[in-house]
């Protein structure tokens, strides 16, 4: 059920407000595309400036415009148990089919605490979950030990990993279940990840080309390996431009130039440096995007 490309789903605004027919257009532009699942509210999503009400509103509108065509994953995770076990189980009443949680953020617990704060979500509600693993900006790894114990939790499933490190993730491939999912977090890496036993990504690049991230996941699945590192090399450059600053900064803007939704942020993310956004256009154009 979650394989592919999955989509970390930007977050429309215009005017402040969530822009509801621009999110609508985009999960339809997905569906078509070949998407597998939606992820609306993590990282690219701008989770971290959402009041609780446009938070739960963003996956309710998600789940309601993809009409149980695809899965959607609700992001609900927080630096606080308690907050992450009630945006978790406002996700499951709207009918959510997953759960993406990440770690804790700012207060760096130890393994035991990552565990116990996991445990605990996944306790409170009976939903399959996928962890989220991104050092780079929570400030601490989950360590493979912990993911073995983890696994051991029945309604968690698997691990978006975003450690950037593919001998971490042999490790949790090697020592969890055969059916605990190994997610790529990073665009650059999904087929190195899909080669070590991964099954697809949680991309940001697939806002703007959603197909060919889902024909190069689709192609490896087949066994046309030639055909996916096809994609995977036409792709790089691309993808590393969506990383020359904060993300979601340059995929916003890239789809504000793309004209799929308004490139509009909410501050501390503000517009991209004049030097950076030129390098991105000039991607966007050698791939024939704008």
């Amino acid at each position: 059920m979650f394989k592919g490309s999955m989509v970390a789903l930007v977050t429309p605004f215009k005017d402040g407000k969530i822009d509801e027919k621009a999110l609508k257009d985009l999960v339809e532009f997905h569906i078509r595309s070949g998407t597998t699942a939606l992820v609306p509210c993590g990282t690219t999503g701008e989770s971290a400036t959402l009041s609780y009400e446009e938070h739960d509103k963003v996956i309710e509108l998600t789940i309601q415009f993809a009409k149980k065509r695809i899965p959607v994953i609700a992001g609900t995770g927080s630096n606080s148990t308690e907050e992450a076990i009630m945006l978790t189980k406002h996700a499951k009443k709207v009918g959510a089919d997953a759960s993406l949680q990440v770690s804790p953020y700012y207060n760096r617990p130890t393994q035991k605490g990552l565990y116990l704060h996991f445990k605990a979500i996944a306790e409170a509600v009976d939903m399959p979950i996928i962890l989220y693993n991104i050092a780079s900006r929570t400030g601490v790894n989950i360590e493979p030990e912990t993911f073995v114990k983890l696994a051991e939790v029945k309604n968690i499933i698997g691990v978006k990993e975003a450690s950037g490190s593919l001998e971490q993730m042999s490790r949790i491939r090697k020592l969890c279940p055969k059916d605990f999912l190994l997610i790529s977090g990073d665009d650059a890496l999904t087929l190195p990840v899909m080669a070590i036993g991964g099954v697809g990504i949680i991309s940001v690049v697939a806002n703007i080309i959603p197909k060919d991230v889902a024909d190069m996941c689709a192609a490896f699945e087949k066994g046309d390996i030639k055909k996916a590192e096809e994609l995977h090399y036409k792709m790089l450059l691309l993808t590393k431009a969506m990383f020359i600053e904060t993300n979601p900064i340059p995929v916003k803007t890239a789809m504000g130039l793309m004209k799929l939704c308004a490139p509009d942020m909410r501050l501390p993310l503000c517009d991209m440096l004049p030097e950076n956004r030129e390098k991105l256009i000039r991607e966007l154009k050698a791939y024939g995007l704008i």
